[in-house]
């Protein structure tokens, strides 16, 4: 007779074996139960919260919290292999999302006064052009009057370049104030830990948004963007490029 202990682990083998990308603490143990009602979930998680240390050849941890079976791993990563990750149909082009966002930022997080779609290569150079930059001003009636902030972000649906958007929104901020790197939902768990990480260390924001509908992204912050000095020959010779749009 196998013991309680082995068949909890038999559960979460099976469940872990249904989600490839992985299943969080809660959610793996929440399935353990229901493949079997006669566990008592006390037992459940005694038995579950070191899952990947009691076999480490068979489930490890590509991000806190989420569970996953070793078989699932890619190569010397501890990424999902690229085979495994869900292939999102193109339903729509990246630039449909750069005007939502540049109405969230303005209408929603009051981040700016003003915000526009640049994309394409309006700054002329390889460091790459913000899709969406937007101004924070003070208003007229405003006691205290702050300088002008600039607020610029990269927005990608396509879970594959996320490496690529990170390292152009880092570029931002020779001329922002402020940075969002704009991602779709449907990236893997252990993605957007790893992106929600790496943005706080650098002061990034992060946003997650619906990738599958432009008229009502629901655009969810993950991290606020932290203020940040630019380098004002850098900020002053690109907004010269997009003065008569931005400063008019």
């Amino acid at each position: 007779m196998a013991t309680i202990g082995e068949r909890i682990a038999e559960k979460a083998f099976a469940a872990l074996e249904a989600a490839p990308e992985g299943l969080r603490y809660s959610d793996l143990v929440r399935r353990v139960m229901e493949l079997d009602g006669s566990f008592k979930q006390n037992t459940v998680h005694g038995n579950i919260w070191n899952f990947d240390e009691r076999f480490p050849d068979r489930v490890y941890k590509p991000s806190r919290g989420l569970f996953r079976l070793t078989k699932f791993r890619g190569g010397d990563t501890d990424q999902l292999k690229e085979e495994l990750i869900p292939k999102q149909p193109v339903k729509f082009k990246e630039e449909d999302f750069y005007e939502p966002f540049a109405d969230w930022l303005v209408n929603e997080m009051e981040e700016c006064t003003k915000a526009i779609v640049l994309g394409g290569n309006r700054f002329r150079d390889k460091w790459g052009t913000p899709d969406v930059i937007g101004k924070r001003e003070s208003k007229r009636s405003d006691i205290i009057q702050a300088p002008v902030e600039i607020v610029s972000a990269e927005i990608k649906p396509d879970v594959y370049q996320l490496v690529t958007a990170f390292g152009q929104a880092c570029a931002y901020c020779l001329f922002s104030h402020k940075v969002y790197l704009v991602v779709s939902n449907k990236t893997p768990d252990d993605e957007i830990a790893r992106i929600d990480a790496l943005c706080q260390v650098f002061g990034l924001g992060f946003v997650l948004f619906d990738s599958d509908n432009p008229k009502d992204p629901r655009f969810t912050i993950r991290a606020r963007p932290r203020y940040q000095q630019p380098d004002l020959f850098y900020a002053n010779r690109y907004m010269r490029l997009i003065e008569p749009e931005m400063f008019s």
